[in-house]
């Protein structure tokens, strides 16, 4: 079964190749791979842009030395929605494995390859690395809003050691960022934020993955902080009140720290968020500031201790990603406790754009240090951030139809079919562009959930991914015919507008047309959109477009996946568009030329009103359609007065008469998507030809995306309005 493409012209041998990862989202289940000694080429695997784009390229020989034979490859990382853990797809081309992702925003990504679902390696051309997670290596995405993740300079940095204490009888370690500067005699002691992870992270997971020397280096060189030692402990850290006492003296023995409670901070991610809250809030006299990032704190620990947190306890602030994150519905529940108590707390707001994830408690670690041990004025949540807005509660399991959409946050619910399956993805054009990820699922009962978001306004289709197998999500009644497997859903916005349904009654109607094919050797359909109002007695005839899908598609497309319909019916409504006829025929043929001249558009002609003359006939198409678009205007230059090709490119110049290209075209316009569209060194290698023969061409640059529907739309919209206009 073939699972992956991308979205019109196939490539050579490799029909959708599937891309399927069924690790989860820590891959747990993937196979650790220790590189044998032929090491691969010095080429990074992946080249990060500035602007965020990925390309990869990974030697198949190096994958199949490490992992023996793969038939499909994946790069998993924190690529998706709000930095959620995704699988992307990759694709084989001769002797590597290729792909491009982007434009990603500006952060810190982790990733690792896997092949077949469990055969994990480390890319072994990036030196970054993960202690906790051997096979993850790292990239920063620049840009302003992540400038104090980025290395500090040099010489203007703090220090990392590591503090080895007891607690319990046991031994037990704990990191220690001590600031420019620092001393180990003489001078002033400094106050200390001991800074805790979640049960299933290690403290190097600050490092590696928070970011947390380099924000603290960024802050201090800035004058943003206060100088203070921060203490780092992981997971397996003080759990209860005992252990954090026997690591407070043990910083106290080692460093030149203050130890009273108006010098001490606490703070953590997840559970270690939670212990932070209680350490604050059941004993008040010990710390005077905390925080907690996604912590998972419900109600108020040893009930209610009236009108203030303690009689020592100056900050308690909370932080919560969106409702992807486990902590938005416990903060809400807890905000309604400590409001009830009349417990004074600040809460950052909610984060839009980040879940439970170290993307999110990075920025938290930058808001929360500098307010410690110091004066501030500004006491409410960042730029951006909004109100809880109650709980987050998804339907009930076996409401129909799927999925679930709210505020641009979509809950994925499959059937009880799939209760004894062990890995399950949604695979949909979420990714930035509208490229494709899969995201893992997690089980629910006898059914696989997974919230994702917030997704743009626009158009989507999704499929299952059952233990690398593709399946259909049955309570979704919506289809697509050349793509059994998929299913699609809409999120309403001004964005997304174009291609929403408009009120009954008022658009254009679709209908199909039959015709024979002396090509095909077979009746065919084409489906044709009409304006409202279209009058077939009228005088004038209409202009008319030939609007052609991509490889592996049919006639269906434009109407389905496309969103033809809606997109022309609102440029009609709206005033923008020349009243057409738009004819999408079916282009699975050897000889696309005869059958669009001696088929289509006779059939055309004879069921409506449309015009025979160049100047009302228009032509485009996308991928292959483009391809055979381009073809008929070399073949009969002047036969469309307007033609336009989406994500194709031109071919060999030989033959090509430019001269009656020039005469008998009115606009000739070219569309391709960004880095991520593989056919975009084609087009742009094309381009020089039609420079050199002086043809006639409108390109007015990349179409953010790839070679998918989310681009084809957008060509489609810009291309309709300039139609029959010259």
């Amino acid at each position: 079964m073939t699972l992956f493409h991308h979205g019109g012209l196939r490539l050579k041998g490799l029909r959708r190749l599937s891309a399927v990862i069924a690790a989860s989202v820590m891959a747990i289940a993937a196979v650790s791979l220790t590189p044998r000694p032929a090491a691969a080429a010095d080429t990074p695997w992946l080249s990060v842009s500035d602007d965020g784009y990925v390309s990869i390229g990974i030697p198949a020989a190096y994958v199949e030395a490490n992992a023996g034979q793969v038939s499909q490859l994946a790069v998993e990382g924190n690529f998706g929605p709000s930095f959620a853990w995704a699988e992307y797809g990759l694709t084989r081309r001769g002797d590597v494995w290729w792909g491009a992702l982007g434009p990603l925003k500006p952060g810190l990504y982790s990733y690792q390859v896997t092949g077949d679902d469990t055969k994990g390696l480390k890319d072994p051309t990036n030196a970054t690395s993960v202690a906790s997670k051997p096979l993850w290596s790292t990239f920063l995405v620049p840009g302003e809003s992540v400038r104090l993740l980025a290395d500090a300079p040099q010489g203007q940095g703090g220090k990392v050691e590591t503090l080895t204490y007891r607690a319990k009888k046991e031994e037990r370690s704990a990191l220690v960022w001590t600031p420019p500067g620092y001393a180990a005699k003489g001078g002033k002691p400094y106050p200390v934020l001991y800074l805790q992870s979640g049960t299933d992270r290690s403290a190097t997971d600050w490092l590696d993955l928070g970011r947390a020397k380099q924000i603290l280096d960024n802050l201090s060189a800035g004058g943003s902080m206060e100088p203070m030692v921060v203490v780092i402990s992981g997971g397996d850290g003080p759990a209860d009140d005992k252990e954090l006492k026997d690591l407070r003296a043990a910083v106290a023995g080692r460093y030149r720290v203050l130890r009273d409670p108006a010098h001490q901070a606490i703070a953590g991610v997840s559970e270690g968020g939670t212990r932070a809250l209680r350490a604050a809030l059941a004993k008040p006299n010990d710390f005077a500031y905390a925080g907690s990032f996604s912590g998972l704190l419900t109600e108020i620990p040893g009930g209610k201790p009236g009108p203030a947190p303690g009689p020592g306890v100056t900050l308690v602030r909370l932080y919560t990603g969106n409702v992807t994150d486990p902590a938005y519905n416990a903060t809400v529940r807890l905000t309604k406790a400590l409001d009830r108590a009349r417990v004074r707390y600040e809460f950052d707001g909610v984060n839009p754009d980040g879940g439970a994830n170290w993307n999110a408690w990075q920025e938290n670690l930058i808001d929360f240090v500098p307010r410690l041990f110091r004066t501030v004025r500004d006491h409410g949540p960042s730029a951006g951030h909004g109100p809880l807005k109650g709980e987050f509660t998804p339907p009930a399991p076996g409401t129909t139809p799927t999925p679930f959409v709210r505020d641009g946050f979509v809950t994925f619910e499959t059937t009880t079919d799939f209760k004894d399956a062990k890995h399950v993805t949604v695979w949909a054009n979420d990714a930035p562009g509208g490229s494709w990820l899969r995201v893992p699922m997690s089980r629910d009962g006898d059914r696989w959930r997974v919230t994702i978001g917030p997704l743009d306004p626009w158009f989507y289709y999704y499929q299952w991914i059952v233990d690398r197998v593709a399946v259909k999500d049955a309570s979704n009644p919506t289809k697509v015919t050349s793509e059994p497997n998929w299913s699609s859903f809409f999120i309403p916005g001004e964005r997304s507008r174009l291609l929403s349904d408009v009120p009954a009654g008022r658009g254009g109607k679709v209908e199909s047309l039959m015709y024979h094919s002396d090509v095909a050797n077979q009746d065919r359909t084409a489906l044709v959109w009409t304006p409202p109002g279209y009058d077939a007695k009228r005088a004038e005839p209409y202009p008319v477009l030939y609007l052609q899908h991509g490889s592996g598609q049919s006639y269906t497309d434009w109407v389905e996946m496309g969103r033809a319909k809606q997109i022309l019916d609102h440029e009609y409504l709206d005033g923008k568009l020349v009243p057409m006829v738009v004819v999408m025929g079916n282009g699975n043929v050897p000889d696309f030329t005869k059958e669009l001249l001696d088929n289509i558009v006779p059939a055309a002609r004879a069921r409506y009103n449309v015009s025979g003359d160049p100047s009302g006939q228009a032509l485009a198409g996308l991928s292959m359609g483009g391809v055979q678009t381009l073809g008929v205007l070399k073949a009969y230059p002047g036969r469309f007065a307007y033609v336009a090709a989406f994500s194709a490119w031109f071919g060999d110049g030989t033959g090509v008469d430019a001269a009656a290209i020039n005469k008998g075209t009115k606009m000739l316009r070219l569309y391709v998507g960004d880095q991520t569209d593989f056919v975009q060194p084609l087009f742009m290698g094309s381009l020089p030809t039609l420079d050199s023969l002086g043809i006639r061409y409108e390109f007015d640059g990349v179409t953010p995306g790839p070679h998918g529907w989310d681009v084809w739309q957008k060509n489609l919209i810009d291309l309709a309005p300039r139609l029959f206009r010259r």
